[in-house]
């Protein structure tokens, strides 16, 4: 994704629950680069529908400036994520900068929310590889790719969360030398910096020290089958293993059985289910291989300790 020289002010969008982490990851960039320059070549704002002291998922608050239609916009908006961005508060901002030709990106929740209400037929689309579940379950996105982030005119969907210091990082990479922005990622301790195009990891079994190759092909597997879950002798069988090394190397890696893990996985997925979906419980209950709703909140209650009619109630 090739970014724009004049990317050098950004508006940072927050409401009430905005993404903490996703926040003080673009300013530290920002204000990291202007170090490594020797210079204010960066600047940001937040601006808020809601102006003046605005908290975040978990306690911290900001100062934000109102988001006058159309005044002074900057070169750019970053809308995150959190309650914030689920909100779609910020989406006349968007728009007003789209008519201005300026850019916008939308990371994890916002970009979740851009697409559930826009559902575009046109241009490569992403969020954050957790919301990639449910958001098929419920809409056609033939263009929905598992990237860090992608561009499709005035507006830039992104994962957020934690490659949003990498996708600062392009946005500004124009107007540093190669050194420069070397250093910054040197600074920030990013043992590198990954492009834009590449590919999200979706699961336990793309963690680079999952070394163990029958062990990374097991939970493939699991998570390939948990509407269906094999048997842990078929497990065994499909990686060549014994059972009993199954479930020594499992132990040593997870703290938990082969067979308690497969369960976990297939628990937390019908978690996403419920609560980022409209999915009948009882469809939910098949589709992560529990077979029955009672099954399944028994799971649910040892896991998180509500069933799931409550935790579908409960959600934000």
């Amino acid at each position: 994704m090739a970014a724009s020289p004049a990317l050098q002010r950004f508006e940072i969008y927050v409401g009430r629950g905005f993404a903490e982490f996703e926040v003080a990851s673009i300013t530290r960039t920002l204000q990291c680069a202007n170090e490594v320059l020797g210079r204010r070549e960066f600047q940001w704002r937040y601006v808020s529908e809601i102006p003046g002291l605005v908290g975040g998922s978990n306690g911290m608050i900001i100062r934000a400036e109102p988001a006058v239609k159309d005044h002074d916009l900057f070169d750019a908006l970053i809308v995150v994520g959190g309650q914030s961005g689920k909100g779609g508060e910020w989406l006349p901002r968007m728009r007003q900068m789209s008519r201005r030709a300026r850019q916008s990106f939308l990371l994890s929740d916002a970009a979740t929310t851009f697409i559930k209400r826009t559902k575009p037929k046109t241009g490569n689309v992403t969020t954050h590889w957790l919301d990639a579940v449910p958001l098929n379950e419920i809409i056609d996105i033939p263009n929905f790719t598992n990237r860090l982030a992608e561009k499709s005119g005035s507006i830039t969907t992104a994962a957020g969360s934690g490659s949003t210091m990498e996708l600062v990082i392009s946005l500004i990479s124009a107007q540093m030398s190669l050194a420069d922005v070397t250093e910054v990622g040197n600074r920030l301790l990013l043992p590198i910096v990954r492009k834009t195009q590449a590919e999200q990891p979706q699961d336990i079994a793309t963690i680079p020290a999952l070394a163990d190759g029958r062990i990374k092909a097991a939970v493939v597997a699991m998570g390939e089958s948990l509407d269906a879950p094999l048997s842990i002798q078929e497990l065994a069988n499909q990686v060549g293993i014994s059972n009993r090394q199954l479930e020594r190397r499992f132990k040593a890696l997870f703290g938990h059985a082969p067979g308690k893990f497969y369960k976990l996985l297939r628990t937390k997925r019908a978690r996403v289910l419920i609560q980022e979906t409209q999915m009948p419980i009882i469809e939910i209950a098949l589709a992560t291989g529990f077979g029955s709703s009672n099954s399944l909140n028994t799971a649910l209650k040892l896991e998180y300790g509500l069933t799931a009619t409550k935790m579908r109630l409960n959600r934000d």
